[in-house]
């Protein structure tokens, strides 16, 4: 059985404010040993679960994040951008289930650190007219694969909105959002206990997992922060202009909607 672990940072126990996730200062050192512990947490689930290969993503910002050298030394680790496939790069090599720890909810929810993809560029994200976070993304990406998603772990928004995407999977709660930098949050050692479990718990219940698909075509709708980004992203010929800051265009695949976000976002780097 083979797993792939995606590893964000917003959602791990401990982790309120930007400056902790954002490389250039000792907050973020911090959190980065965190990021790395919970992803250790979920490789080591994984592997009392029965899988016989472990894949770890690093799926945030510049994705090298965590301290290779600290991680589970069992486990194969996927880092630096970019990469097609972005936070589930390696579920093309044939995984069973895909495992997502320290996500968050998305771009206008109440969870902390809140945002889907890009905070400076995104206001959001709509997929056939319903809002989606990274997790809801990347989920469907992994289902185009055939891997379904097993466990997510983060704060209580999360959780709430992805588990109807997710029904099968077992989410794990570090911590509780009580604004968009504040909350209530597990100890480390006591969200790496839970994820832990929580991962082992997911891969004995995975026979009753689904992937998670959304209809084809799909129509995708891009609010930006700004008139000018929604400016430069339209250089794109099959970007439509609906509003000040407001675009759509189709994809044929949730791949290719991603791939399309991931330019943007990259894009958007000159206007910053």
């Amino acid at each position: 059985m083979k797993i792939l672990i995606s590893v964000d940072i917003e959602g791990v126990a401990g982790v309120f404010h930007s400056q902790q996730v954002r490389a250039g200062n000792p907050e973020y050192e911090r959190a980065r040993r965190l990021m790395t512990e919970e992803a250790n947490a979920a490789i080591a689930g994984a592997f009392d679960g029965g899988a016989s290969e472990v894949w770890v993503n690093d799926s945030h910002g510049d994705f090298r994040n965590m301290l290779p050298e600290l991680l589970d030394a069992r486990a194969q680790v996927i880092q630096g951008k970019p990469r097609y496939l972005s936070m589930v790069s390696g579920v093309e090599l044939g995984m069973d289930g895909v495992c997502m720890v320290g996500y968050h909810s998305r771009a206008q929810g109440l969870g902390i650190l809140a945002h889907t993809i890009n905070s400076f560029a995104f206001a959001g994200v709509e997929i056939n007219g319903q809002a989606v976070g990274e997790a809801a993304l990347y989920g469907a990406l992994a289902g185009e694969y055939g891997a379904p998603v097993l466990m997510a772990s983060g704060d209580d928004v999360f959780i709430a909105e992805n588990r109807p995407l997710f029904p099968h999977a077992t989410f794990v709660q570090t911590k509780r959002a009580t604004g968009q930098t504040s909350g209530v949050s597990l100890s480390p050692a006591q969200a790496c206990a839970a994820i832990r479990i929580g991962v082992e718990a997911a891969l004995a219940a995975r026979d009753g997992a689904r992937t998670f698909v959304m209809q084809k075509p799909l129509s995708v709708t891009l609010h930006t922060q700004a008139p000018a980004l929604a400016d430069l992203f339209c250089q794109w010929p099959e970007f439509e202009r609906v509003a000040a800051t407001e675009l759509r265009f189709s994809a044929p695949s949730i791949e290719a909607a991603v791939r399309m976000l991931n330019c943007c976002s990259a894009m958007s780097a000159m206007l910053r």
